[in-house]
């Protein structure tokens, strides 16, 4: 009923540049919400920013200022543009969406590998 595929990962050095990208097979504006998402070794899965059809963003603490979640409606794609990459930021980066409002995230990507080094 609809796959999330991301791209756009790879290394850099630390205060580089990344733009994921996460297609979606069906259109987007299906979805209630798009989130991004990452895991970094040793550490739990945590949210990294949220967009919703209704235009409202968030993004966590740590990523907050240096990160920005976009859609592009007419590709069903959405972007994580990300700047001034620290070894923090380290991880497996994943697209979701969550189709039905108060439900937890039903579609997810398989995931692309960001790391940063020092």
């Amino acid at each position: 009923q609809g796959q999330l595929a991301e791209s756009g990962g790879g290394s850099v050095q630390a205060g580089g540049s990344l733009r994921l990208s996460c297609a979606a097979s069906g259109n987007i504006r299906s979805f209630n919400t798009m989130a991004w998402h990452r895991q970094g070794p040793g550490k739990e899965r945590e949210l990294v920013a949220w967009f919703s059809i209704g235009g409202m963003t968030y993004y966590a603490d740590s990523v907050r200022g240096r990160f920005t979640m976009s859609m592009d409606y007419g590709r069903n794609a959405v972007y994580l543009q990300m700047y001034s990459l620290k070894p923090e930021d380290t991880g497996m980066y994943y697209c979701a969406a969550q189709t039905y409002p108060g439900h937890s995230y039903d579609r997810w990507g398989q995931g692309t590998q960001v790391t940063v080094s020092s």
